[in-house]
């Protein structure tokens, strides 16, 4: 069947986009037609043999433990109240401004996002805080849910990330360089959406009433509530480049020192515990058993010999190498508006990595163009998050807040998106905004 490999490639794809319209699970709908096309590539003992040590092979990952450690930090944090300090931190500082209690939700999404790693969780803790505050101070609905649904991005933007961790293993990067090389770009993102929300503000007064300012013992009895987390965030970052520790033993030092905090403020009942323990099993054997279908998927792609004749085609392209990266990112902002960011890394990582490797970008070498391209895969995929039709935050903020239309939500999402499309130009033509703080941190 080896005549036929190109063949049976693009039938694998296209029978996976089927089933993927016809709502079968992500990981199924990778897993079969990769088993399917295996099959007819190989004897039937060669593909039990395969079946039989591939899963082995995977869940026996040592640095993909760190993937359930931070999600179980993140849960720590959530059952623990920390986020309902945030907020309250953060309003206590900016709300008084005009649209100060979104700019207050972005602002904590951005320091939950530092302990937590997973955009879902982010937007679905700050919501529930921040979105009864904001429609109690009278904010309407569309600057309210797009500020949370934005906002939310920043859970896999600012450090630690899982989309980041599996492209680490993926690509055989440093977990650690690619973490700091998010920073910046995600700190950058933060404060963008903040300027959005100050012009949506001061355009649509209506949108965001002014709150009453609170006095400065007030405002610094908020901050000090929340040197718990940020003593968690210094410990376990510090830890990581100050080289005590590795990521994976960090994110375990960060879920302990979570939940030490959380029983410390005496918000972490055994309910909460349960939860977090319960929540972070569901969504760890979600992500291992989206891996495990990719890597079935791939296996016979590898086989077809699809990835190395797209790294051939695209390197032999008469085209600006700049170019082919803007159409790779044009592909995922596309893929991002039908599929998760973990499903899209997956399943396109091991085709396009190897062919934009091969590219001449910017002089770059080759650790620091694959750290480069990783945060703006990064970029991309989190603007499918909040991308109509199908952006995963604006279904789970408009799950808790029913009484706004989605639509209303896409609609005030829009200067968010127009953002995070001139954030994503930038980070493409100045790649010293994600490596200028990888190569302080390291030397080379």
């Amino acid at each position: 069947m080896t005549q036929w490999a190109p063949q049976i490639g693009l039938v694998m794809f296209v029978a996976m986009v089927v089933l993927m319209a016809l709502r079968v699970p992500i990981a199924a709908a990778m897993f079969i037609p990769g088993l399917v096309g295996y099959g007819l590539m190989s004897d039937s003992a060669t593909t039990l043999n395969f079946l039989k040590g591939s899963a082995v092979a995977r869940l026996t990952v040592y640095e993909l433990s760190v993937i359930p450690l931070f999600l179980l930090m993140g849960q720590f944090a959530t059952q623990g109240g920390l986020s309902r300090d945030l907020f309250k931190a953060a309003a206590a500082m900016v709300g008084h401004v005009r649209g100060g209690l979104a700019m207050a939700s972005v602002l904590s999404a951005g320091a939950f996002g530092a302990v937590c790693g997973s955009s879902v969780a982010t937007s679905a803790t700050i919501t529930q805080v921040a979105y009864p505050e904001m429609r109690r101070h009278g904010y309407q609905g569309r600057l309210s849910t797009a500020s949370l649904a934005a906002g939310g991005t920043l859970g896999i933007l600012i450090p630690p990330s899982v989309p980041l961790v599996v492209y680490a293993i993926l690509t055989e990067q440093n977990i650690a360089k690619l973490f700091a090389a998010a920073i910046i770009p995600g700190v950058v993102a933060m404060l963008g959406y903040l300027v959005v929300i100050g012009l949506y503000a001061r355009a649509r007064p209506e949108m965001a009433p002014l709150t009453p300012a609170l006095s400065w013992p007030e405002r610094g009895s908020a901050l000090l509530s929340i040197w718990p987390i940020l003593a968690v965030f210094v410990v376990v970052f510090g830890g990581i480049y100050g080289g005590l520790f590795s990521p994976t033993e960090g994110a375990g030092v960060g879920a302990v020192l979570t939940l030490l905090v959380g029983l410390a403020k005496k918000e972490l009942k055994s309910a909460g515990l349960k939860a977090a323990l319960l929540s972070t099993a569901e969504t760890t054997a979600m992500v291992f058993m989206i891996f495990l279908g990719a890597d079935m998927m791939n296996a016979t792609l590898a086989l077809t010999e699809m990835p190395k004749m797209v790294a051939l085609w695209v390197s032999g392209l008469p085209v600006a190498p700049l170019g082919i990266v803007t159409a790779v990112l044009v592909l995922y902002i596309v893929l991002g508006c039908v599929m998760d960011e973990l499903s899209m890394l997956l399943l396109t990582i091991p085709v396009i990595f190897p062919a934009v490797m091969a590219l001449d970008l910017w002089g770059l070498s080759y650790e620091l163009k694959a750290l480069w391209f990783g945060i703006l895969v990064l970029m991309t995929v989190s603007f499918g998050l909040i991308a109509p039709p199908v952006g995963l935050n604006v279904y789970v903020v408009n799950s808790l807040a029913r009484d706004v239309p989605m639509r209303e939500t896409y609609t005030g999402l829009m200067p968010f998106l127009a953002w995070d499309l001139v954030r994503l130009v930038v980070l493409l033509w100045v790649p010293a905004l994600s490596l200028w703080l990888v190569g302080q941190l390291f030397t080379r």
